[in-house]
């Protein structure tokens, strides 16, 4: 097994699905976007989200919601919103962060970045309803 394979495991493992589906070859990408998406892949799941010795997956999620929300990248945020559900942090807490976000980050901001939060929330709900 590779470090890739590894950090694709770790992945699926904390979101729930295999990321594959993202990080297939899109048409015009120049023939380094692989090593690109193999690199930042590796990184995340490979080096940073296993370093639980001084910090917790849960906090490491919900350090990571309130990072990618506070930056506004919308996308992203809807993953580590998935890992940080995944990994026991509470839609309570989410919410408490996204207050925190408004003070600090912008009111603008938090209220963009929990529309993301609330579709989260509505497809997790929905998966409970079903199971």
């Amino acid at each position: 097994m590779t470090r890739y394979d590894d950090a694709l495991d770790t992945a699926e493992k904390m979101l729930g699905f295999r990321l594959e589906r993202f990080l297939g070859e899109g048409e015009g990408e120049p023939a380094n976007a692989a090593d690109f998406k193999r690199i930042a892949t590796e990184h995340a799941f490979g080096d940073a989200w296993p370093r639980t010795e001084i910090i917790d997956t849960r906090t490491r999620a919900l350090i990571s919601v309130t990072i990618t929300a506070s930056l506004g990248i919308l996308e992203p945020l809807r993953g580590q919103l998935r890992i940080a559900l995944n990994n026991g942090v509470t839609p309570e807490e989410i919410v408490e962060a996204f207050i925190q976000i408004a003070v600090y980050a912008g009111v603008a901001r938090a209220f963009d970045s929990y529309a993301i939060a609330a579709e989260v929330f509505a497809e997790r709900a929905a998966q409970a309803e079903k199971a």
